[in-house]
């Protein structure tokens, strides 16, 4: 493999160089690449080019900067599918409030592990969009991944030659502990008589996600079998508002077995909803009609319930009820494969990463739960 290098000024040169052929013409490639440094700097340089070239790890200069990558990779996710729309949303946020700022305008092919490091630095410091001070290591964790997944795809699509996300790690999260529900029978009494008593009961007692729990319809539900069907999700995003979804994995379509306190507490529900239907005027509860979907069939609004929580319980989110049922299934010695199906979890792996700290003051309990995975 050939190549030469011709002098352009006191300190600057010009490599020109063979870079293979062209896929799609056959004919022969030349590429020039401008050096500043000394005549022998040059000429190692030309080396490791023709090096990398013959090795097929050379990847041809391009201008495409970091924003203008990351930005289309997510657009591209969620055209193909392989992100949902809320996910998105939410990594939009992560681009445009975390990495697009501190790292955007950097030309994709000269982003180098040190810039990774002192972009965590920068956000633990003061990478609030808000300017109030610095991230949460979860949070600058989430944007790392992202960036690093479009990385990734840069790497497969050979823009660049390395991930340089992959050689730095994320900040490590506190291994805080998990907030959950101490005392259920005494936070079920707080719960009584606000309107979100039922969906609260259904994620306590099945382990659901507040946007499954919106999307269950009465036709999914079997009160005498005790079992409710799992089949899709309410989502709510800017771009498409309030849609159902079917589930993102084969393991999120499951169904789940009641207990009787929670069945009991579906048939007053469904009393009183027929009652009120009576009262309206609105006729017979039509079994597609969503649990909790308006009056007049419109879709639960996830944020409009996630807020209304919040208000009533602000120093723990909905989510942790589902949490709390994880717990309660560990404590009860439930294997982990069972615990696993029933929250939707792909693999039970995830399960005992998530939860994992939860069986620590039992080991024994933590052995069984390996044990379980690993034979699952």
């Amino acid at each position: 493999m050939k190549g030469h290098i011709r002098q352009r000024g006191k300190r600057s040169f010009e490599l020109k160089f063979d870079a293979g052929r062209d896929p799609a013409t056959g004919k022969r490639k030349v590429q020039y690449h401008s050096f500043r440094g000394t005549k022998r700097e040059a000429q190692v340089k030309l080396a490791e080019l023709i090096a990398s070239v013959s090795q097929a790890k050379y990847v041809e200069p391009n201008k495409v900067t970091v924003a203008e990558w990351v930005r289309g990779r997510v657009d591209h996710w969620e055209a193909a599918g392989v992100i949902s729309a809320r996910t998105a949303e939410r990594y939009r946020e992560l681009v445009e409030n975390q990495i697009v700022p501190h790292l955007g305008a950097r030309p994709l092919q000269k982003l180098r592990t040190l810039d990774i490091e002192s972009w965590h630095t920068t956000l633990r410091n003061g990478g609030r969009a808000d300017g109030k001070g610095g991230l949460a290591p979860r949070t600058i964790g989430h944007a790392h991944r992202v960036l690093g997944k479009a990385l990734r795809d840069a790497t497969k699509n050979e823009l660049v030659i390395k991930n340089v996300v992959a050689d730095e790690s994320a900040p490590k999260v506190d291994d805080e502990e998990m907030v959950i529900v101490k005392d259920v029978p005494a936070f079920i009494e707080t719960l009584r008589g606000h309107r979100l008593f039922v969906p609260a009961m259904i994620s306590l007692f099945t382990g659901m996600r507040l946007g499954e729990v919106l999307g269950i319809r009465w036709g999914r539900l079997d009160l005498d079998k005790k079992i409710i069907q799992v089949r899709e999700a309410i989502e709510e995003t800017k771009a498409h508002g309030i849609r159902l979804k079917a589930p993102k994995t084969k393991a999120g379509r499951r169904d789940i077995t009641l207990p009787d306190l929670l069945v009991e507490t579906l048939r007053d529900f469904r009393k009183e909803q027929l009652e009120l239907r009576l009262k309206l005027g609105a006729g017979r509860l039509p079994d597609d009609a969503l649990l909790f979907a308006g009056l007049d069939g419109a879709l639960p609004s996830q944020k409009r319930h996630s807020k209304a929580w919040s208000d009533f319980q602000p120093e723990m989110g909905f989510h942790n009820l589902r949490h709390t049922h994880a717990s309660q299934l560990i404590d009860a010695g439930v294997d982990i494969v069972t615990i696993s199906k029933r929250l939707g979890h792909a693999k039970p792996d995830i399960t005992l990463r998530v939860y994992s700290h939860l069986f620590r003051n039992d080991d024994s309990k933590a052995a069984a739960a390996i044990n379980a995975a690993l034979s699952g």
